[in-house]
């Protein structure tokens, strides 16, 4: 170890800005913009990137029909439902109409037979 100098810091400092140097070289040649298929690359990617796009821009009309049709399905079958409601509701007012008319009938009827079976009463009696 006879020939041995210790480096010194300029010595260490230059090894250092020349390590860089040869790694910053080492980089700028693998970048991918010196390749000549990185264009080709790049162009696929963008076209990928505006196909997905659209594709995702088409589920979203899709779905936003769908959801349109079935809120009109949905008020289409609510406008049925109430239909459905006052009809019945009308029905069951016409039961009941029907049900008081047969009653005061019924109870016209016993009247009338009362009255009836009292004038003969009457009459049987002069």
């Amino acid at each position: 170890m006879k020939g041995f100098k210790e480096p010194s810091l300029s010595d260490r400092l230059d090894a250092a800005a020349k390590a860089r140097q040869a790694q910053l070289e080492k980089a700028r040649a693998k970048s991918p913009a010196n390749d000549p298929q990185f264009a080709e690359k790049q162009a696929a990617r963008v076209a990928a990137a505006q196909a997905r796009e659209t594709r995702i821009a088409e589920r979203k009309a899709q779905k936003k029909a769908a959801e349109e049709q079935k809120a009109i399905v949905r008020a289409a079958e609510e406008a049925a439902r109430i239909a459905a409601q006052k009809a019945a509701e009308f029905a069951r007012e016409a039961a009941a109409a029907e049900a008081l008319k047969q009653a005061a009938e019924s109870i016209a009827a016993r009247k009338a037979e009362r009255d009836a079976r009292y004038a003969a009463r009457k009459a049987r009696k002069k």
